[in-house]
């Protein structure tokens, strides 16, 4: 890689040495490297997941399913819920706040044969979750977590679970060490950590240091570190600095799944290849839309590739200009007419190298229901709208 594709903050981080870094392990499917793509709303469908996995090797996660509307039968529900015929390991993140529908939901997708990975997702930040206890409030409710959590891997089986959550709900109240803990004592096979509050959002820096204050709490199990992976070189340093045994990505893949070759690479001990150019970015778009196209139709799948549109081109010469044209296409044929117009390639930008895509925005103040925080350890039902098919975390 030319130097100039190299951020200041790992100007001196090396690959990988060999040995250095195990592969994860769930079940009897070695996860190698331990890379793992972030459920993200809208992102990580079949077509997403499988273009990923074309850079790269890692566990690829499907987009948050809510169990409720899973064991009610919802159709979209149902689509989201699905995998290619070719996709191993099989890995659902499941989102819920009722230990019966938890456990009902598990029940049907193990039952049924459908997966091979489990991950409940604790970290939704969202405020219409979190203000009726949901989402990344959940763990204030330390019986209810375990219940939640306790369910999940007895109805598994042999499948791993894994669970997903935030630091906690603001800097007064962290959550992350009980729900690390209830996580190893009820059986999950890593729990992940995304080191930032729910009042945080998106904003700020991670919080790389409670990931390994969560490493020295749960010693029995394997950690994974989220947040700020916006090279490759990040997940070295990573893990380096807290002992984490592997990494999730979230936003740094956006409009960049080629960052899974990248991670391949350095976790060999390789130097990874400069970034594509324009043109070539271009030719990864269209098979994107493409991919999507023939999963959701053409007309679902070409609008909901609009925003990917405005990722993959961020950072470009003129592509502002670009964007407001992307941004209207309705059919294959606009795409490919609008990428077959430019005419000159670009290097890709190196300032675009660390510019945050998707989800973004300042700080928020978390309300909780009321009397959420008295009793923490008993088994609370929450109410209506806290199982909302929000993704986050």
């Amino acid at each position: 890689m030319d130097a100039r594709y190299r951020s200041e903050v790992n100007a001196d981080v090396p690959p990988a040495r060999p040995g250095e870094f195990a592969p994860l392990w769930l079940a009897d499917h070695r996860i190698d490297p331990p890379v793992v793509l972030a459920p993200m709303a809208g992102v990580t469908n079949a077509p997403f997941r499988a273009l990923c996995r074309a850079f790269g090797a890692g566990l690829y996660v499907s987009e948050m399913i809510t169990a409720r509307a899973l064991v009610e039968g919802d159709r979209k529900t149902a689509k989201l819920a699905s995998f290619a015929p070719d996709e191993k390991p099989r890995s659902l993140q499941l989102y819920g706040v009722d230990p019966e529908y938890v456990g009902e939901a598990v029940g049907k997708l193990v039952g049924e044969g459908r997966v091979d990975h489990i991950d409940l997702n604790f970290g939704c930040p969202v405020r219409k979750v979190t203000r009726r206890g949901g989402g990344a409030a959940l763990p204030l409710r330390r019986g209810l977590l375990r219940a939640i959590v306790r369910r999940a891997v007895a109805r598994a089986g042999s499948v791993p679970v894994t669970m997903k959550f935030r630091i906690g709900v603001d800097d007064g109240l962290e959550t992350y060490l009980d729900a690390g803990r209830i996580g190893r004592d009820e059986g999950c096979a890593f729990v992940a950590l995304h080191a930032r509050t729910a009042a945080q959002l998106y904003s700020g820096d991670a919080a790389w240091d409670a990931i390994a204050r969560l490493v020295e709490a749960v010693p029995e199990i394997p950690v994974l570190g989220n947040g700020d992976i916006w090279e490759a070189f990040d997940a070295l340093r990573m893990m380096r600095q807290t002992g984490c045994a592997g990494v999730v990505v979230g936003r740094g893949c956006l409009g960049r799944p080629w960052l899974f070759r990248d991670l391949a690479d350095v976790f060999a001990g390789r130097e990874p290849a400069d970034p594509p150019g324009l043109q070539a970015v271009a030719r990864v778009m269209l098979d994107h839309a493409e991919r999507l196209a023939g999963f959701f139709g053409e007309r679902v799948g070409v609008r909901s590739f609009r925003k990917h549109a405005t990722w993959y081109t961020k950072g470009f010469a003129g592509s502002a200009r670009l964007r407001g044209r992307l941004i209207a296409i309705d059919t294959l044929e606009d795409l490919r007419n609008i990428l077959d117009s430019i005419e000159e390639d670009q290097p890709f930008p190196v300032h675009a190298m660390r510019a945050p895509r998707g989800k973004s925005g300042g700080r928020q103040r978390v309300v909780l229901p009321e009397g959420f925080l008295q009793d923490r350890d008993a088994l609370l039902a929450l109410p209506a709208g806290a199982e909302d098919a929000t993704s986050g975390g």
